[in-house]
C-alpha cells in the first residue's frame, strides 16, 4: 500500500499543532509536505533504533550471568518479547502507512508502560517489598525513550514521553509507599534508604524532577531547533527556486552573500555575448492558440538552454522569443569566445534536428533562428532599485550582439560574428570552420561598418 500524503491545506492544521511552532502556518504547502516527508522518515528511523535497542538488550540478557537471589517469576523474557513484537509491528506499519498521531502516543505509552512494568516485576522476582524496585538502575532507560523521540524534531512527543515516565515512576513510588507489608517504612536517613527497605521521598522526588528537567530542556531545544529547521527549509526552497529563475552562479552568489546586495555593485570581465532570436515568431504566434505558442517557446528554449549550459554559458535573460546568454561573464573562462561560437552553431543544428517535434506541437513551416556572437569587456552586476534588483551584463558587446543578430536577416544567415571575435575564438581553440568573411558591412544601429564572419 503506497503512502498517501495529506492534502497540503490540512498538513499544518492536523499534524503540527501549536507546539510545532508558529512559523509553520506561513510555510508554502510544498514545504509543509517536505516537512511531513521528513517526519515519516524520522518515524522509520525511530523504529529501527527501537528494534536495535531491544535486540541489543535481548543479546545482553542472553549472554550475561544471572543475578543471584532471584527466587520469584522472571518477567524479563516476556517483556522483551512483547516489546520486540510491538516494535516490529510499528516498524512494518511505518513503511506501509502514515502512522496516525494517536498511534504514536500509544507507542510512547507502550514504551514507558513496559519499562515501568519491568521495574515493578523486580520486587516479585526477588521476593522483596515494593521499595526494592525503587533502587534498581533500570530507571535510566527512560532517558533513552525520551531522547529517542527527539529524532523526530517535534517537542510534543518528547514532552509526552517525559510526562509518561514521570507519572509512571510516581505511580511506582505511590505503590511502594501504600503497599507496605510490614517490611518498609519512610525514612529521612540516607544510609538507611540505601541499605534497607525504606523509602526516601526526597530521593524519589529528585528522580522525577530530573526526568521532567531533562524533558523540558530537550523539548525547548527541539522547539528552537524545529524553528531553525523550518527556516532552513524555507530558505532552501527559495534558493532552489532562484536556481530556476537565475543561472546557478547567480543564485549561489545571492543565497551565499555575506551581506545585503545593492544595486550598482559589479565587476568588469572579458566575455562573449550570444544572442538568439526566432525568425518570424511574432507573425506566426499571432495566428496560433496561446497554448501552442507557449509549448513551442518552451521546447525551443529548453533546447537552447541545454546547449548553452553544455558549452559553459549562462542564460542572462529571456527576451520574448529571444535569448541573451553570456560566456565568461559570471565566472572567468579561458575559452569564452570559442564556447560561445560553438554554442551558436550547436543551437542552430539542434533546432533543425528538432523540426519534427516543433511541428508536432503546432508550429507551421520550418523553425529558424538567428544567432550572433560578440566579444568584449562587460560590466557584470546588479541594477535596479533598493527593493527590485536584477543581475545582468552591460556593455558594448551586448548591444553589438543584438545588432549583429538582426543583421542575419539582411545577410540571409543564421550564425554571425565579427572578425575580431572570430579571431579570438580561433586563438582559444575554436576549430569549427573558417566561415565566410564580409568586409565593411553596414549594420543597422552601429555607426561604423563591421567586418562580418558568416558561420551558417
Amino acid at each position: 500500500m503506497a503512502e498517501q500524503p495529506d492534502r497540503p491545506d490540512r498538513v499544518g492544521k492536523r499534524r503540527f499543532g501549536w507546539m510545532a511552532g508558529p512559523a509553520l502556518a506561513d510555510l508554502p504547502a510544498r514545504v509543509r509536505l517536505d516537512v511531513q516527508r521528513r517526519e515519516l522518515e524520522a518515524e522509520r528511523l525511530i523504529g529501527w533504533v527501537q528494534l536495535s535497542i531491544v535486540l541489543l538488550f535481548s543479546l545482553l540478557y542472553a549472554i550475561a550471568p544471572r543475578a543471584e537471589g532471584s527466587d520469584g517469576t522472571n518477567f524479563v523474557p516476556s517483556i522483551l518479547a512483547a516489546y520486540l513484537a510491538f516494535t516490529l509491528v510499528r516498524l512494518i506499519l511505518s513503511y506501509r502507512i502514515e502512522l496516525p498521531q494517536w498511534y504514536l502516543f500509544v507507542s510512547i505509552a507502550v514504551d514507558v508502560g513496559l519499562l515501568v512494568g519491568l521495574i515493578f516485576s523486580f520486587h516479585i522476582q526477588y521476593a522483596q517489598p515494593p521499595s526494592f524496585y525503587l533502587k534498581v538502575p533500570t530507571l535510566m532507560y527512560v532517558f533513552i525513550f525520551i531522547s529517542l523521540r527527539a529524532l523526530r524534531f517535534d517537542p510534543r512527543f518528547v514532552i509526552v514521553s517525559g510526562l509518561a515516565a514521570a507519572v509512571g515512576w510516581m505511580g511506582l513510588v505511590v505503590y511502594a509507599v501504600t503497599g507496605d507489608d510490614g517490611r518498609m517504612r519512610i525514612t529521612r536517613n540516607y544510609v538507611e534508604y540505601l541499605t534497607g527497605n525504606s523509602v526516601l521521598l526526597g530521593a524519589e522526588f529528585d528522580k522525577i524532577l530530573v526526568i521532567l528537567t531533562v524533558t523540558g530542556l530537550l523539548a525547548a531545544a527541539l522547539y528552537r531547533g524545529r524553528g531553525l529547521l523550518v527556516t532552513g527549509m524555507r530558505e532552501q526552497g527559495a534558493a532552489n527556486d532562484l536556481r530556476r529563475f537565475f543561472a546557478p552562479e547567480v543564485a549561489s552568489s545571492i543565497t551565499s552573500a555575506d551581506r545585503r546586495l545593492n544595486a550598482g555593485e559589479g565587476v568588469l570581465r572579458d566575455a562573449a555575448i550570444l544572442y538568439v532570436d526566432v525568425r518570424g515568431f511574432t507573425r506566426q504566434a499571432a495566428n496560433l492558440p496561446p497554448q501552442t505558442v507557449m509549448q513551442v517557446l518552451a521546447c525551443y528554449q529548453e533546447t537552447a538552454i541545454d546547449v548553452i549550459e553544455a558549452h559553459g554559458g549562462s542564460v542572462d535573460k529571456f527576451l520574448g522569443d529571444g535569448i541573451l546568454a553570456t560566456f565568461g561573464a559570471l565566472s572567468p573562462s579561458a575559452t569564452y569566445a570559442a564556447d560561445a561560437i560553438g554554442a551558436a552553431q550547436a543551437i542552430v543544428a539542434r533546432l533543425s534536428a528538432d523540426a519534427g517535434r516543433l511541428a508536432s506541437l503546432g508550429w507551421p513551416g520550418s523553425f529558424r533562428v538567428g544567432t550572433a556572437v560578440c566579444c568584449g569587456t562587460v560590466a557584470v552586476g546588479l541594477v535596479g532599485g533598493q527593493d527590485r534588483l536584477e543581475f545582468t551584463v552591460i556593455g558594448d558587446a551586448v548591444n553589438r550582439a543584438a545588432k549583429l543578430e538582426n543583421a542575419n536577416k539582411t545577410e540571409g544567415s543564421s550564425i554571425l560574428t565579427d572578425v575580431a571575435s572570430f579571431e579570438l575564438a580561433s586563438a582559444q581553440g575554436y576549430a569549427g570552420g573558417s566561415g565566410v568573411v564580409r568586409r565593411s558591412v553596414p549594420v543597422a544601429g552601429l555607426e561604423a561598418p563591421v567586418d562580418l564572419v558568416i558561420l551558417g
